[in-house]
């Protein structure tokens, strides 16, 4: 059989990326802290297929359990706990938005040589020229959804049509996009105020209801209410009896329904939810440090995740979920709109409940080799692969037998927000959440394009070199990715 080969405009070394570069560093960048805690965690799922994740929408529960998934021996012959383990990018300057057409790129093959100085300056010469486009395009893509979100009726299609080329960071518009895109927000503008309100005092009862210590409960229980002579209502904050406490609430209860044997059953995983949040993007003083500032935003995910974990008991919290919400967040805490701002933990959570209803499957063990589960949709990646560029795939998955399972596991369910630094990532999700069928499938066409990307590397790589490239992906310009991508979705069509 012939193989097939990646179509021309796909082998063009405009879309190689560079050999190894150095990056720029911040300041107050730090290595992912590492511990024995890592190699003790586990996912929790459900015992029943029939679990839904959106537990806020239907109001359902389900039954818990605890499971550990297995890292496929392939360094190691004993298998040992997987799970989606997080690298942390250093932060680098704002991220660079090239012509995706330029062929004037900096943005070379891996095989090709330095260039003179001459080609040097027309290189920069070219790159300016390309910058100053990009920013045109920037300002007139801004002035674009500016006007979508003033009418009245939001135009859906206009809107994912242009937040898919990238949103402008300037504009401060990303968060009411992203909210639109996630249908948090209606389309109908005169209704924003009403849901909004709506949605936040539900978070706030949320809060008040899930996130109080037993203590606080039994503490009320104390508190009798005798009426005098006159019928005045006086508190008397005595001691309740021990008879007189119900046996839910009782601190020794066994019952299933006890709050304090949920709470003691819950203390886990809101301690890997404690250890996971300080682990947060730790070189973004945004999440990390001893500002108040940052201890506040840590705050607000450890709510969303506890609050999430006890709405979906069969899912609960998988090590991981913490690097999803975060750009989530990020983007709605720095709203400009004060207001919106302020009430950024209450529009986070109900948007990252909406985000993972499309990955729920995901995060299900029971699931795991069903057709939804997530070794099917990393077997998805593979064929998709196969199919756009078969000269990569067999050398990958035949000859280096590099399974996709070692690479993209990582970058499936944490939506490829440890493969690049932070600004870029949000320019990734722009993408991902405005195509109208769903993230996922973008997702797969992102990650197929990141491949074919360093095909020149992969196919002159074996096992070990293939493995620690797309284990730590190189910098990579991600006008040109998102154009790749948009190029496989054109092809399948």
């Amino acid at each position: 059989m012939v193989n097939k080969r990646v179509p021309d405009w796909l082998n063009s070394s405009l879309w190689s990326s560079p050999g190894p570069q150095p990056s720029v560093q911040s300041p107050s960048s730090s290595p992912t802290p590492l511990n024995d805690d890592d190699d003790r965690s586990t996912r929790s799922a459900t015992k029943s297929s029939t679990v839904t994740i959106n537990a806020v929408k239907a109001g359902g529960s389900a039954s818990d359990g605890e499971f550990t998934v297995e890292r496929p021996g392939y360094l190691t012959a004993a298998p040992a706990v997987i799970r989606a383990e997080t690298r942390h990018v250093p932060t680098r300057a704002k991220a660079e938005i090239r012509d995706p057409l330029s062929s004037n790129s900096n943005y070379h093959s891996d095989d090709e040589n330095g260039s003179s100085a001459s080609s040097t300056t027309t290189s920069a010469s070219a790159a300016a020229a390309a910058a100053a486009i990009s920013s045109a395009e920037d300002i007139s893509r801004q002035a674009q959804l500016c006007q979508e979100l003033s009418r009245k009726i939001i135009n859906m299609g206009e809107v994912r049509r242009l937040a898919s080329q990238g949103i402008p960071d300037g504009a401060g518009i990303r968060a009411t996009v992203w909210k639109l895109l996630l249908g948090y927000l209606p389309t109908e503008k005169a209704l924003w105020p009403i849901e909004l309100v709506k949605k936040r005092s539900q978070y706030k009862h949320f809060k008040e209801e899930l996130l109080v210590n037993p203590s606080e409960i039994t503490r009320k229980l104390e508190k009798s209410v005798i009426l005098d002579d006159e019928g005045t209502v006086i508190e008397d904050k005595g001691a309740l009896r021990r008879s007189e406490i119900p046996q839910g609430e009782h601190p020794l209860s066994l019952g299933k329904n006890s709050i304090w044997n949920q709470f003691f059953q819950d203390t886990e995983i809101i301690e890997q939810i404690d250890r996971d949040v300080k682990r947060t993007h730790p070189d973004l003083h945004f999440f990390s440090g001893d500002t108040p500032f940052a201890k506040s935003n840590q705050d607000s995910l450890r709510n969303i995740l506890i609050i999430f974990a006890k709405l979906n008991p069969g899912i609960r919290y998988v090590q991981g979920m913490n690097e999803v919400l975060a750009p989530l967040f990020y983007v709605f805490r720095n709203d400009p709109n004060e207001e919106n701002a302020a009430s950024a933990e209450a529009d986070t959570f109900f948007c990252f409940v909406e985000l993972l209803s499309g990955f729920r499957d995901h995060f299900c063990q029971q699931l795991d080799n069903s057709v939804v589960g997530i070794r099917s949709t990393i077997t998805k990646l593979s064929q998709f692969l196969k199919e756009h560029d078969e000269e990569l795939w067999r050398h990958l998955e035949m000859t280096t037998k590099v399974n996709p399972q070692f690479y993209a596991f990582r970058w499936i369910t944490l939506l490829l927000t440890q493969e690049f630094n932070f600004p870029d990532s949000l320019l990734i999700w722009d993408t991902l959440l405005s195509d109208p069928e769903g993230p996922l499938e973008t997702l797969l066409r992102v990650c197929c394009a990141m491949l074919i990307i360093v095909r020149r590397r992969l196919l002159a790589g074996d096992f070990t070199s293939n493995l620690k490239l797309l284990q730590n992906y190189p910098s990579t310009n991600i006008s040109h990715l998102l154009y790749v991508a948009n190029k496989l979705r054109v092809k399948s069509v």
